[in-house]
């Protein structure tokens, strides 16, 4: 007994016959070697080096996409638009009840746009989560009944603390139009009459079907006179505050406590930033235009247009210490070692490992001793796997620490067996003896040219302007480290002219064979005439004027303290801390 179908099924299984046939269609081709099961598994390299080739050509690709700047995570500089919210429009309306057919007018004004503020926050490290178009939201309308329309909530736009504002200037081509500009290029290419009857319906709302009968009525016509003479106060005062372009330097936390001695009762009001952009003023609804002689206005003004500005915003790494050198310097492992392995920067044997600047936090106690001191018997490699070799080092680190002490002259190991005798160790242990704390910054590395924004030039230069200190890290091992030198300090100077002023130390990174590690004693011979020819050349070459000198000095100059070390096994660390600090000490007395 054959079963009847009804139609709407049968048109279902027709329409479901392709599909069927397409998926048994795709389920007949042969499986990609990348799926099949026979190869999806684990391929271990023959060799460990393999392993690592791999990572270094993983990494390089990284680096190249960065210099292209492909979509970068990190900003430090942005341009934004920011306009401020539109008021809201007024309200032509007439008070209506039992037994009062012909009441007074009774709109309400609009609410006032909202304003742009900028607010500097520490949480903030980078620029990249700041919209381009920053735009508030518009006030609501007046209503009837004499209601008042609300006022939008002020945007508050966070930004890293050190950022810089600029206001583009007029000439600039990447900055957009005005308020003012804006309705210009709308009404463009318009006829006289055209021109008057668009800008009226920008300004005026209308009871219905009475537009045309306002119009001709002197008390509107002498209302709208009022409004243009209103209107060219508010555009000369435009004009004005564009001569004075917005420029904030947000490199602190506005303390917004009220005073010890305020009356009691002060309220404390919560600080919403700097304002940089101000919201359009709502319209005024017919009741404002009631008169003795016009006792029914038909009319309101509508909400005028927030400002509108172009920005540029730049970041600029607030830290006491910046590291200066040229690519594969050490600077990245300088700063591993300094903080313990919790920098968590990238390093490795090829150029530009360093992308993005990082800043480091060094933790001090009375005697001297940092809190990356503690770590003892680290070794920082060249490869992100110095973890695992630095285990491998550990039995060996008594040792290590014996050939080491020629080098060290007050460094990192045996120096801070006091504090490990306490109990104290790295983290929260260290809180109880910390007296001092400063930051250090790893930027990518300088190269020559790099003040014409060559490599990662800009990005570099950017963010050493706010160091309190600067301090050269250079490569011992090359044949000439003072030509790195002389490079560094003229592209400092090409940057900013006196910048190269900061400079304090020069940091003669991968003295390993100072240290006597059991090396050739040719090769320790050549180390050690190396390390004096470069102190010379920085006490002939380097002199840094200082003002703070006696007159006698002042001619003479300052110059450079020279430190040889090594990154890599952190021998003699404790003395750069040392004078670091004293450096920091020093710019913040005089500031």
């Amino acid at each position: 007994m054959s079963a009847i179908v009804p139609a709407r099924f049968v048109s279902q299984f027709r329409i479901s016959r392709p599909r069927l046939s397409l998926s048994y269609s795709y389920s007949t081709h042969p499986p990609s070697p990348s799926l099949s099961p026979a190869n999806n598994h684990h391929v271990k390299p023959d060799t460990e080096s393999e392993d690592d080739a791999e990572e270094q050509r993983q990494r390089k690709r990284k680096t190249e996409w960065k210099r292209r700047q492909g979509g970068q995570s990190f900003l430090d500089h942005l341009i934004i638009n920011v306009r401020g919210g539109k008021g809201g429009n007024g309200c032509v309306a007439f008070h209506r009840e039992k037994f009062v057919p012909m009441g007074p007018p009774s709109g309400g004004n609009g609410g006032r746009g909202g304003d742009v503020y900028i607010l500097p926050t520490p949480h903030l490290t980078t620029l990249s989560s700041i919209p381009k178009r920053v735009r508030a939201t518009s006030g609501a309308n007046g209503q009837g009944t004499w209601q008042n329309g609300k006022n939008a909530p002020p945007v508050i736009l966070k930004v890293p603390l050190g950022t810089v504002v600029r206001e583009l200037p007029r000439d600039d081509p990447r900055r957009t139009k005005d308020e003012w500009e804006a309705e210009e290029e709308a009404l463009e290419g318009l006829g006289m009459e055209e021109r008057r009857m668009k800008m009226r319906e920008r300004r005026w709302v209308h009871y219905p079907r009475a537009q045309d009968d306002n119009v001709k009525r002197d008390v509107f016509q002498q209302a709208e006179a009022a409004l243009w003479r209103e209107e060219r106060e508010r555009r000369w005062v435009r004009r004005q505050k564009a001569l004075k372009p917005v420029y904030l330097d947000l490199d602190k936390v506005e303390d917004t406590t009220p005073p010890v001695d305020a009356p009691l009762g002060t309220g404390k009001h919560e600080f919403m930033g700097h304002l940089v952009v101000s919201g359009g003023a709502g319209g005024m609804g017919n009741p404002h235009f009631l008169s003795q002689v016009n006792r029914s206005p038909k009319f309101a003004t509508r909400g005028l247009e927030g400002e509108r500005l172009t920005l540029y915003l730049e970041l600029k790494i607030l830290a006491d210490v910046g590291l200066v050198g040229m690519p594969n310097a050490g600077k990245s492992t300088l700063l591993r070692a300094l903080t313990g392995g919790r920098a968590k920067t990238e390093v490795a044997s090829y150029a530009f490992t360093t992308l993005n600047p990082i800043v480091g936090v060094i933790r001090v106690a009375e005697d001297g001793t940092f809190e990356g001191g503690l770590q003892g018997g680290g070794v920082y490699e060249e490869t992100l796997i110095e973890e695992q070799k630095s285990r491998e080092a550990n039995e060996s680190a008594a040792q290590t620490s014996a050939d080491a002490a020629p080098l060290q002259e007050g460094g990192a190991g045996p120096e801070c067996a006091g504090i490990h005798d306490e109990g104290y160790r790295p983290g929260h242990h260290f809180d109880i003896v910390e007296t001092f704390r400063f930051t250090i910054a790893d930027n990518p590395g300088l190269i020559s040219r790099a003040s014409e924004n060559v490599g990662l030039g800009h990005s570099f230069l950017r963010s050493m302007e706010r160091s309190l200190a600067l301090v050269y890290v250079v490569d011992l091992s090359l044949d000439a480290p003072w030509d790195e030198l002389r490079d560094l300090r003229e592209e400092l100077e090409k940057y900013q002219p006196g910048m190269s002023s900061k400079a304090r130390m020069v940091i003669a990174n991968k003295a390993d064979l100072l240290g006597g590690d059991g090396g050739d004693e040719e090769d320790v011979r050549e180390a050690r005439e190396k390390l004096a020819k470069l102190e010379e050349y920085v006490k002939r070459e380097m002199v840094v004027p200082d003002t703070r000198l006696q007159d006698s000095e002042v001619a003479r100059g300052r110059t450079l303290d020279v430190v040889p070390v090594s990154a890599k096994y952190s021998l003699n660390l404790r003395k750069v801390v040392g004078m670091m600090q004293q450096y920091i000490k020093e710019a913040r007395n005089a500031s």
